[in-house]
């Protein structure tokens, strides 16, 4: 039942302004001063206060300035008389919902407290909304991959740099992409997202500069482009790879210029729009193909930032499956079920060549199919039967119909990768490990885009 609290120091008005409140089925409790509403609220919520300006001792505006210094969030109404108009003017602009003039209407009154605690229920709605958005863009994670790549994120994200996100599918690529767009400057503005290679390539370059009407058969009216969209956020340019030559070429004038053109127009368009980039290949390889062009590459790839595959970070598969389990037990409106030991070891065990995306899918079906409150390796049996699925790690580069170069380059980064992890990336240990130059692997590390998690004169202390 929603609760009120009034503050005035008439009698009148306490009593017959409640009376009417609890008639409309609200808990009422009333006061006569500002200090007794501090107390009050010290000891108790409310939905709504009902507050007069003017009171003995402490009066309404500074009780409204104590209530936000104590960060009360129940709605105020303000109650002003006709000559304290200009205060009750004054408490809207430090957050108070509205004001209602005595003498009071009491209908207008209760229509007013209504209004307010509506929108109570609305911040509370989107509070809520707000958390279950953030449950679903949290970086989940105690591994030595997951802290270096926040680390990395942190570091990127209040700049305007660009930033080229390399990992498989399913790693999360997309996740890393929000997360710096959230902790950047730009975080007020839009995220826009384009997966490149969902768009058929006779429409990619509509769906990024805009076209306008007649451009083409099929354009019955002006369309404003990805880029245009993104003015003053961030456009995030999924499986970047996937375009083709010409697409990329307008891309890169965009990145030069700052400037583009709908398709059939001729108005140059200014664009400030911050560009991320992902790719699950490896764009020295697309290069070195003629696939992909290099001074797009460069123009791309100021931060590099790489997203280890899930089977590099085993001691964080729990924690993601909890999360998912939770998650999803929300959106079902169900009870979160847990895993028994032998599930948990079924999960590491596992090769999970789908990655992070491959396993909410598994969590999902496990807590729409299984019946009870626990999961054992039992109800994991499934992951068994397909042998790709149980792999322990990625498939061979043969079957995978890479080019022999190709192959070797992934390998190699694959192999450097693994070697920086066990040596919490320390570059002189690494290179001694390798049995390779320092210098050495600084080169193939900026030729695979991968970034030091560790700054220069840290290797000295460590």
């Amino acid at each position: 039942m929603p609760s009120v609290l009034i503050v005035d120091d008439e009698p009148g008005v306490r009593s017959a302004l409640g009376g009417v409140l609890r008639d409309e089925g609200y808990e009422v409790d009333a006061v006569e001063s500002g200090e007794a509403c501090l107390e009050r609220l010290s000891q108790q919520t409310y939905d709504v206060v009902v507050l007069d300006i003017w009171l003995p001792g402490m009066d309404g505006l500074a009780t409204l300035t104590r209530m936000r210094e104590r960060q009360v969030d129940a709605q105020v109404v303000i109650i002003s008389g006709h000559g304290n108009i200009e205060s009750a003017v004054r408490a809207i602009k430090m957050g108070a919902f509205d004001f209602v003039e005595k003498p009071l209407s009491l209908e207008k009154t209760v229509l007013v407290v209504r209004n307010a605690l509506r929108q109570r229920s609305l911040e509370a709605e989107n509070r809520a909304l707000r958390a279950r958005v953030d449950a679903q863009h949290t970086m989940v994670g105690e591994s030595y991959a997951m802290e270096k790549l926040r680390e990395q994120v942190t570091m990127a994200a209040p700049t305007n740099g660009r930033v080229l996100i390399f990992g498989e599918n399913g790693t999360g690529k997309e996740l890393v992409a929000r997360n710096i767009h959230q902790l950047s400057r730009r975080r007020a503005g839009p995220f826009i997202e384009v997966n490149c290679a969902a768009i058929p390539e006779e429409l990619i370059e509509s769906e990024l500069f805009g076209h306008v009407r007649g451009a083409f058969t099929g354009a019955v009216a002006e369309r404003r482009g990805k880029f245009e969209l993104a003015h003053g956020g961030t456009i995030f340019l999924d499986e970047i790879a996937d375009m083709s030559l010409k697409t990329q070429a307008k891309v890169l004038r965009v990145l030069q210029e700052q400037v583009m053109e709908p398709v059939g127009g001729s108005t140059r368009i200014k664009v400030d729009a911050r560009v991320l980039a992902a790719t699950n290949k490896d764009l020295t390889a697309e290069i070195r193909a003629g696939r992909f062009r290099e001074d797009l590459y460069f123009r791309l790839n100021v931060v590099p930032i790489f997203v280890p595959p899930l089977r590099d970070r085993q001691e964080d598969i729990l924690l993601l499956a909890d999360h998912f389990m939770a998650m999803l037990a929300r959106e079902y409106g169900r009870r979160p079920k847990t895993f028994e030991a032998d599930a948990v070891i079924a999960l590491r065990q596992y090769g999970w060549p789908g990655n992070v995306r491959e396993l909410r899918n598994v969590v999902e079906r496990l807590m729409i199919m299984v019946p009870g409150d626990r999961i054992s390796s039992r109800d994991l049996s499934f992951l068994e039967q397909d042998p790709v699925a149980a792999a322990q790690g990625p498939a061979p580069a043969a079957a995978t119909g890479l080019p022999l170069h190709a192959a070797r380059d992934r390998f190699e980064r694959d192999f450097i990768l693994r070697a920086l992890a066990a040596q919490q990336g320390n570059i002189s240990r690494t290179a001694d490990v390798l049995g390779i130059e320092r210098s050495n692997l600084y080169r193939k590390m900026r030729s695979f885009g991968i970034a030091p998690s560790r700054r220069p004169e840290d290797e000295e202390i460590a």
